[in-house]
This record gives structure tokens, C-alpha cells and sequence, in this order.
């Protein structure tokens, strides 16, 4: 009887052992699993920035295009050299080299032009940057173009509906005068004749439409186009082929006319020479 109860103890103690294992090692594949599900501590910590710009890239992008379409093509012509210190100069624009490593492939595909990887939209391509190519950005002058945005009118270039929004006096003064220390400073009169009619183009470009009056619009002086060589080159080829198609054409029709009276002159001949 004692050994039948010692038996049955040390059954019941097996038993005991049998499921606290099962359960210990459940858990233990339960952790590794979710270990498993969860992404790598480093992978995770390399998509976190290690430091935070505060400059909108989208109105700093709308800034540039601004900059680059009413204003870089009169600089061009006037080949006029903007110093360093002003802050529309290109150098100042934190994400201009990003920006040229963008390459569009197709409608819903866009291209990185660091690590070659592809993104449906621009926004994702633009969060690639912030989190694997942040370290390229130009953050050394530590200036921001969109805060430029009120004086360069970004508003038009983002949303034209809404810069039709009701105007505030305030706001627009305070542009006006951001304007104007832009023009102040990064085309001086006192530096010839360039700077001098470049500062006289920016105000009516930019400055002026700074206000709560009807009839001024922003970028009064329009587009400067410049036409490319291959332009030109087409041009004056169509203008001297022009004429050699219209000489060609005339003899053609020329030749058809002769040859048409050529042929009624056989079928009369022939009408007559058969007998009566």
C-alpha cells in the first residue's frame, strides 16, 4: 500500500513538472515569436532622424520654383552675380541638391538618385530623404526659403483659389516690407547698372502686388523665355524649306496639268482619225 502511494506521488509529481515545462516553453515560443514580428532595434532607430529641420519642405520648394520661373532668367540675361549673403541665391535653399536627385519615371513612380529605390509618390520620396539622406542636406547658412514664402507669393504657386482669399492689410504690409530688404539686399543700386534695373524688376515683379488694392497681380513681368539653339536652328531650317516645298509642290501640279492636256490632245487625235 505505501509503495502504491509513493508511486502515485511520484506520478502526480512527473506530472506537475510535465505541464510547468509545457507552459514554460510555450511562453518562451511566444516571445521568440514576437520578438520575430517586431522589427530590429538598429532598423528601427535608423528611421528616425538624428536631428529635425524646421523648414516646410513643400513652401520652400514652391519658393524656388518661384524664384527659378520670374526671377533666375532676368539674372541670367543681365549676368549678374547674387552674393552668398542673399537669400534667394541658390546655395541658400537647404534642399536643392535632394530636389535634383529626384527623377519621375512614371505617373505614380518616382526615383531616388542617391540609392536608386523607387516610391509610388513624391511625399514617400520626400520622407526617404528625411530619414536616409538627411545628412546631404545643405543646412550649413541655416536659412529656411520658405520663410520667404509671403514676399515671393507661394501662395499663388501652392493654391491660386486661395490666394484670391480676403486680404489683410497687416499681413500684406509686412510682406511688402520682407520685399523690399530682399530687393535691398540682393540687388544693390549702388552696384551698377545690372543691380540697379534687377532691383527695379524685383519690386514690380514681387513688392508691388503686396497690397489690398485692386488691379495688382504678383509676377506683373511675366515669364523671360529663352529660346535654346536647337530652337533657332529649327526655325531658320523650316523657314529656308518653306519655300523649296511650295517650288516643289508648283512643279508637281505643273507636271499633272501638262500631262492631263497632253492626254486630251491623244484622245482627240485618236476621235478624229477613226473613220466616218
Amino acid at each position: 500500500m505505501k509503495r502504491v502511494s509513493n508511486l502515485a506521488a511520484i506520478m502526480l509529481f512527473a506530472a506537475i513538472a510535465f505541464q510547468f515545462m509545457a507552459r514554460v516553453s510555450s511562453v518562451e515560443s511566444l516571445n521568440q515569436g514576437s520578438d520575430e514580428d517586431q522589427p530590429p532595434r538598429a532598423a528601427t532607430e535608423l528611421n528616425v532622424p538624428t536631428h529635425e529641420i524646421h523648414c516646410s519642405r513643400e513652401r520652400s520648394r514652391a519658393a524656388w520654383k518661384v524664384i527659378e520661373e520670374y526671377l533666375m532668367p532676368f539674372v541670367e540675361r543681365e549676368r549678374y552675380e547674387m552674393s552668398t549673403s542673399c537669400r534667394l541665391h541658390p546655395d541658400n535653399y537647404i534642399y536643392r541638391d535632394q530636389e535634383q536627385h529626384k527623377t519621375r519615371m512614371d505617373f505614380s513612380e518616382w526615383r531616388c538618385g542617391y540609392c536608386k529605390k523607387s516610391f509610388v509618390s513624391e511625399k514617400y520620396l520626400d520622407q526617404h530623404f528625411d530619414n536616409r539622406h538627411y545628412n546631404l542636406l545643405n543646412s550649413t547658412q541655416g536659412k529656411c526659403l520658405a520663410d520667404l514664402c509671403g514676399a515671393l507669393h507661394c501662395d499663388v504657386v501652392i493654391n491660386p483659389k486661395a490666394a484670391r482669399s480676403k486680404c489683410n492689410p497687416a499681413a500684406a504690409a509686412r510682406n511688402r516690407h520682407l520685399c523690399e530688404s530682399l530687393a535691398d539686399s540682393c540687388f544693390p543700386v549702388h552696384q551698377g547698372a545690372s543691380a540697379s534695373r534687377l532691383h527695379e524688376l524685383f519690386l514690380h515683379q514681387f513688392c508691388e502686388a503686396h497690397t489690398c488694392s485692386k488691379g495688382r497681380k504678383p509676377f506683373s513681368r511675366g515669364v523671360l523665355k529663352e529660346y535654346s539653339v536647337f530652337y533657332w536652328s529649327v526655325s531658320v531650317l523650316t523657314l529656308m524649306l518653306l519655300p523649296l516645298f511650295y517650288i516643289i509642290v508648283y512643279l508637281y501640279q505643273s507636271e499633272i496639268r501638262k500631262n492631263t492636256q497632253e492626254l486630251k490632245r491623244i484622245t482627240l487625235r485618236r476621235r478624229k482619225a477613226k473613220p466616218s
